[in-house]
């Protein structure tokens, strides 16, 4: 799912680079003559449910603007991302959507953008300096990580609690939700773990059989996503250990049962549906000079429980 860069930590989010210059021709799909042809680029991170459903709202909002889109992924591997981002301005793309896995491999396929003349628009995460982006859809990573601990702080009531951390993949995406978590804590709550999952059930799996058996009396696990919280859910309850409250993120619809059904105390809604949608419309508003375009969009989270999981936004296109 996500990115590594400590210059960029204070930015925050899957990432999506994009641009566009017109492309003369017969119109785009709403049938106008004088609306320019664009063709966009998709490097996706992973083929992590998140990163498809991504994929998923990107292309079906690109479609619905007359876009085409072409795709490649980069497996979580940095090189290949560069690689893609490479292949993808040498097809003379108009615009560049990158899922990115590491912020600071980014710079790289940045730079590479610039000298290629194409502006760049990114989701999720922003780097700090946005004068060279044309805009992003921003995830509030590290509010995301405080929603989970607020809810910690609601249930604990001054209790002294013990809390494990289930991180992803090293960078800035995992890495500025646990910050974001661990730094919104009361002072109740003591982190006697935190390993990475690596966003893979089977090592969440291990990473929670681990801490469960290192720290029996656990009280509540932050899990950065819900792939990796239903493994970890798995081996708690094997080790005895039910009574454990699993906090995370994602918002998918095995997620909300989850949640309703008590498996997970809460999960905050991150839908990549919304994230994609957001990316390519204002992506091409921004390159249509619409001035009531924002080039910083706000992607809204929703911390979700029991009492409303009703009121959560769909996860995935249909």
């Amino acid at each position: 799912m996500i990115p590594s860069a400590r210059p960029l930590r204070e930015a925050a989010v899957a990432v999506v680079i994009t641009t566009a210059a017109a492309v003369t021709g017969c119109g785009n799909a709403s049938g106008s003559a004088d609306d320019p042809l664009r063709t966009f680029g998709f490097v996706n991170g992973d083929t992590s449910e998140f990163a498809t459903c991504l994929q998923k709202a990107v292309e079906r909002e690109a479609e619905a603007r007359g876009v085409t889109v072409r795709t490649a992924n980069s497996q979580m591997d940095a090189a290949k991302e560069l690689s893609n981002v490479e292949d993808m301005l040498t097809r003379k793309v108009d615009a560049l959507i990158v899922q990115t896995v590491n912020m600071d491999a980014l710079k790289a396929g940045v730079g590479k953008a610039q000298q290629a003349g194409v502006p760049l628009y990114l989701t999720s995460l922003a780097t700090a300096d946005t004068s060279d982006i044309l805009g992003a859809a921003v995830v509030d990573l590290k509010k995301l990580g405080a929603l989970d601990a607020g809810w910690i702080e609601k249930d604990a009531n001054g209790r002294q609690v013990k809390v494990g951390i289930v991180a992803g993949s090293p960078g800035a995406a995992s890495d500025l939700m646990v910050s974001g978590f661990t730094e919104a804590l009361p002072g109740n709550a003591k982190t006697v773990a935190n390993q990475s999952g690596m966003f893979n059930p089977a090592k969440a799996q291990d990473v929670a059989e681990n801490m469960i058996q290192a720290h029996p009396d656990l009280d509540y696990v932050f899990v950065a996503n819900e792939e990796m919280a239903f493994a970890v859910r798995k081996a708690f309850d094997a080790a005895g250990a039910g009574d454990v409250e699993i906090v995370t993120e994602n918002g998918t619809a095995k997620g909300l049962a989850a949640v309703e059904d008590g498996r997970f105390a809460a999960t905050v809604a991150n839908s990549p549906g919304l994230i994609g949608k957001t990316a390519v419309a204002s992506a091409v508003d921004l390159l249509d000079g619409k001035k009531d375009s924002a080039k910083i969009t706000d992607v809204p989270l929703t911390l979700v429980t029991a009492d409303n999981v009703a009121e959560a936004p769909a996860y995935c296109p249909a």
